[in-house]
């Protein structure tokens, strides 16, 4: 197997590139993440993954690790290939995926490229426990914040706090904007459920 490429990057296309190794020229398939990263006539190194098929090889890039072992993670789960993995890493970053697993969002990853309903559902009952953030296990955010730190609250808000990261919200304003809905709300509603605190504080932020 090959495990990364080092050289030039002499042409970039769509959904792939070429790198040039002490002459010889490796197509490269790459998320959109990955191509962004790249320059033609720069070096750059590239995580790979070589899938073979009957009829094909095709070598997977990527930019970082972590990209690289999400596409693993990615590809273990029955009915995920090498095209819808790396389609799921052009439309989303690795850290809202784990946050989107750890807050069993399937609705969130039914909006990815070629993940329907059942394959959302296997993605976090198989890798919630591998990749998934839970309320005990916060990572850095993209920005290099931390996570909203919800020590105290329920689990309800807990999720949704989550699962509005992962949606890109800033830090700063999910707890105390969600704390206000799930005060108003529980007023009325007997049982508050996650997606329902999701929907109205979105509402509250002026989004649907």
């Amino acid at each position: 197997m090959i495990g990364y490429v080092k050289g030039i990057v002499t042409h970039l296309f769509t959904d792939y590139c070429f790198v040039d190794v002490q002459g010889i020229g490796y197509r490269v398939f790459i998320p959109n993440s990955t191509r962004q990263k790249l320059a033609i006539g720069q070096p750059a190194t590239l995580f790979t993954y070589l899938n073979v098929r009957e009829d094909a090889l095709t070598l997977h890039g990527f930019y970082t690790k972590e990209e690289y072992e999400l596409f693993l993670s990615l590809i273990s789960v029955a009915g995920i290939g090498p095209k819808v993995a790396a389609g799921v890493l052009s439309a989303i970053t690795p850290q809202n995926f784990r946050s989107a697993v750890g807050a069993n969002n399937a609705a969130m990853l039914t909006k990815l490229p070629g993940i329907g309903k059942k394959t959302a559902e296997r993605i976090i009952l198989e890798l919630k426990d591998k990749i998934g953030i839970t309320s005990t296990d916060f990572a850095s955010t993209d920005s290099g914040q931390l996570s909203p730190d919800t020590t105290g609250l329920g689990n309800v808000m807990q999720e949704a706090i989550l699962a509005l990261a992962a949606l890109g919200y800033n830090n700063a304003e999910i707890t105390p904007v969600i704390k206000k809905v799930f005060e108003r709300e529980s007023k009325t509603q007997k049982e508050l459920s996650v997606e329902q605190l999701i929907r109205f504080t979105l509402k509250e932020f002026g989004r649907r």
